[in-house]
């Protein structure tokens, strides 16, 4: 698991392909300090196990569904990445909880500088909208965002200096690509209504939208 605060930016160091994966070499100083082969980052928000490291750099394998769900196909050696370690759980909760799945890709289609603030607008498919409510939170690229407006099929987020400065998302510019991951407990909360969550014996869930709202949830 994740949080979405972003640790540093990685550099593409190399890149081998397969026949429909690829295996990243990822250059990087802070989220190696105490990383074992085995253990979790997140790359542009995705959940990646460290196959080899060294001084300053990793690599990760990528399979082929990843590729599909993701836009690793668009990167590029010396290309910068977004990368975090797994959350301990000694560490502050500082975004929301991230898993490291991603859902899909959204593109950007709007970019408006307010104050000290830009705004970037997604434009993301239906299965993606369901989960993006107002205030709710989002990552993208692995970054942890509160959602500022939304219509059927775009949504707004809002980056601080710090933000653009500290991540990827501070070079995007429109028709990009982003990795988007919704937040689970909102897909938690549709299954549940649906009753598909089963206890020993299949029966039908007692939560409800009215219990919900009785309980102070929507």
């Amino acid at each position: 698991m994740f949080t979405g605060i972003v640790e540093e930016m990685g550099s593409v160091k190399k890149i081998i392909y397969g026949s429909s994966s690829i295996k990243l070499s990822i250059e990087c100083k802070t989220v190696i300090e105490g990383t074992v082969k085995g253990d979790s980052i997140a790359v542009n928000g995705i959940c990646l196990t460290v196959t080899e490291l060294g001084e300053n750099w990793f690599t990760a394998d990528v399979m082929p569904e990843t590729m599909r769900k993701t836009g690793l196909e668009k990167l590029k050696p010396s290309g910068k990445v977004n990368l975090e370690r797994a959350l301990r759980l000694a560490d502050r909760l500082g975004g929301h909880i991230v898993s490291g799945h991603i859902d899909g890709t959204g593109t950007i289609t709007g970019l408006k500088k307010e104050d000290n603030a830009v705004l970037i607008t997604i434009t993301a498919p239906e299965q993606i909208m369901k989960y993006i409510v107002q205030k709710g939170s989002v990552a993208l690229d692995g970054t942890s965002l509160t959602i500022a407006e939304l219509t059927s099929n775009t949504f707004m987020v809002s980056l601080i200096p710090l933000t653009r400065g500290f991540t990827i998302l501070g070079s995007k510019s429109i028709g990009d690509r982003v990795n988007i991951e919704c937040d689970i407990i909102g897909k938690y909360v549709e299954k549940m209504l649906k009753g598909e969550i089963l206890e020993s014996e299949p029966s039908k869930s007692d939560l409800s939208a009215e219990f919900l709202r009785e309980h102070g949830f929507v």
